[in-house]
């Protein structure tokens, strides 16, 4: 599918061991000729981890899409009224911001983002880090995947045996994931194997 010229919003949030991971999609979807719109959920931006620290992470994105990133409510909150993205993406999408997408809540830029863009009945993308989506969470899983407009990259446990709770999406499957989400279909498999 041809992306070029579509203005995709990739907003980040807090799974810090996965930000790297998803660099290297934004990095393809620029070069694709996707203008990127960068969110970051306030702990994505402020919090520094072993995983690296938070003001590199808005480096390489604002370096990476050549746009500031999106940092609060009131920065998110216009993308529904002037219809700024033709699809918005998260990866990570923590078992948090899945949660409050879930139910509805809008505490966060990254969920502002997400009910401005839902409004015009535009693709959402959620790639999942969670330890928690087997747990508590495959409630809210089951909400999101039975909702309209919402597509999940295809995810696996990540440590069945250490975490068995614990599920990620396979990040390189997030334009794939895209490019059927445009379309109005979900991506298939959804639910992956170990070898997959």
């Amino acid at each position: 599918m041809n992306l070029e010229g579509l203005t995709v919003g990739f907003a980040v949030t807090g799974s810090f061991c996965t930000l790297k991971s998803v660099m290297p999609e934004v990095a393809k979807l620029v070069k694709r000729g996707v203008t990127v719109i960068p969110i970051m959920s306030e702990n994505a931006q402020t919090i520094d981890t072993r995983f690296g620290k938070a003001a590199d992470f808005i480096n390489e994105l604002e370096t990476i899409t050549q746009h500031k990133i999106i940092h609060n409510i009131d920065t998110a909150e216009p993308i529904g009224p002037k219809k700024l993205l033709d699809a918005l993406i998260i990866a990570p999408c923590t078992g948090n911001t899945l949660s409050k997408i879930a139910g509805g809540i809008t505490d966060t830029c990254v969920t502002m983002a997400t009910k401005a863009h839902l409004r015009n009945q535009g693709p959402l993308i959620l790639g999942i880090a969670t330890n928690d989506g087997l747990g508590l969470n495959a409630k809210n899983i089951g909400v999101i995947v039975s909702t309209k407009n919402i597509y999940m990259v295809p995810f696996r446990q990540d440590d069945p045996y250490k975490k068995q709770n614990s599920i990620v999406s396979k990040m390189d499957l997030i334009i794939p994931t895209l490019e059927q989400g445009l379309a109005g279909k979900q991506y298939q498999p959804m639910v992956l194997g170990s070898n997959e």
